[in-house]
This record gives C-alpha cells, structure tokens and sequence, in this order.
C-alpha cells in the first residue's frame, strides 16, 4: 500500500475535507501511533495506522468490509430521515466515509448483511451475473409441497410480469406454519416475498443465513459484526 500524505488519509478515513484535516493536524489534534503531528505533508503507509482524531481513535485497514448480523428494525442504508439505518449499529471508529450495505435486507428480515467501503467488491457480490448464492431461512403462513418446490427450480413469475432465476426451495417443515430455506442467485426488490407470494402464501418471518461461502457465524449477536479478512473474503467466493 503507498505512503499517502496525512491530510490525504484523513480526506478518506474520516469525515473531514482535506483542508478541514489539515487545519487540525495544525492545532495538534490529530495523534498518529499515539504521537501527535503537526505536519500535513508527513507521510504514513495507512494499513494498520493507529489513528486519534480529536480523542476517537481508530485503526486503519486498506479492506473495510464487515458481516452484520442484521436485527429487524433498521434499513439496509447510509441514511434515511426517519429510519435507523444499518449504520446506526457500526461503532463510531469504524464508520469510514465511503462505508455502505452491499446488498440490501429488508427492514423486518434479519441475518448476514455485508457493508463494506470496496465498490469493486460490492458490484461482485450483488450483480446476477456473479452468480453469488444468497441463503435464506422463511417461515410462511401455509404448508409447503414438492409442486413449490418445483415451482421455484422452474423459475417463478413475479407479480408485474418479472421471471425469476431457477431458486432451491428445500421444506424444512410443512404445517399451518412451514419452514424452508431459499436459495437464490439474484436480488430483485422483496424478491423471497414476492416468490412465495406467487404461490399463494405470506412470509412471516426471513433471516438470512449465508452469502457464496460465507456463512452468518452462530455464535454472533443480533446487532453485532466482525471484520472480514482476506481469507474470509476469498471464502465468500468460493461457493457460488
């Protein structure tokens, strides 16, 4: 990773302009490895870069993608006027500037969202063609038969006239209430809701539980995330 100047790093790991950095690194109040500088021009190579703005400190990382166990309540974006956002849940040192979902879920559903601060790397995960496999666990309001599950594999016709891609529908249970995971390949707008609408029946509850080789790991609080590494970024391509 290049040396970039610390009015540089600061424009991009912060959220202050380059002048607004510059200033105050001017005044003292910007710490690098716990030291203060008072030199704008000073270069750092940023990856593991102990950073102090005016007392919030964080450790900087080239990669700046996280798996969020996702709870209801919150919307999958970088603000909204009068939603708690995802990034509501992200502690303040990790909220880099260009920190955003890849993907979205919806506001009731919950389980593994990704957010992550590499636009080369979000295009990867939701574009269809990527062929990224999302699964998802649903309770719906009705009993399930091997004809939906075939329904899904042969690709469903959303309301509006849209097709589906081929999906996997596996029963887990059948009832007045079954359960089943989802599998799918694409991300159209309430795609599982409109799926299962399509034949007949309501979703009551949605979690998702795995993105390509990445799984939500079970020991992770709703409202909680971990950091992903290389090797874990290199797992969540594995599987698709």
């Amino acid at each position: 990773m290049p040396m970039l100047r610390l009015d540089r790093i600061l424009s991009v790991y912060t959220a202050y302009s380059r002048r607004e950095g510059s200033e105050r690194i001017k005044k003292g109040r910007i710490r690098v490895n716990g030291s203060v500088c008072l030199d704008p021009s000073a270069r750092f190579e940023p990856e593991g870069l102990r950073l102090d703005c005016d007392g919030s400190e964080r450790i900087l990382h080239e990669n700046n993608t996280f798996l969020l166990n996702k709870p209801a309540g919150f919307v999958s974006a970088t603000e909204d006027p009068k939603e708690k956002t995802v990034l509501d849940l992200i502690r303040q040192e990790d909220r880099f500037p260009a920190l955003f979902p890849a993907g979205r879920l919806d506001k009731d559903t919950t389980g593994l969202l990704l957010l992550t601060s590499d636009g080369a790397l979000c295009h990867r995960i939701i574009s269809p063609s990527a062929r990224i496999y999302k699964l998802y666990r649903a309770e719906v309001n009705g009993p399930l038969t091997e004809e939906d599950a075939l329904a899904f594999a042969a690709g469903l016709e959303l309301d509006g006239g849209e097709i589906c891609r081929p999906a996997e529908l596996e029963i887990l249970k059948s009832g007045e209430k079954s359960e089943a995971l989802v599998r799918i390949c694409e991300g159209k707008y309430h795609q599982i809701k409109r799926m299962f609408a399509a034949r007949g029946l309501m979703v009551l509850q949605l979690k998702r539980e795995a993105v390509g080789g990445l799984t939500l790991p079970p020991d992770l609080k709703e409202g909680d995330y971990i950091r992903l590494d290389e090797a874990a970024l290199r797992q969540l391509f594995s599987t698709k």
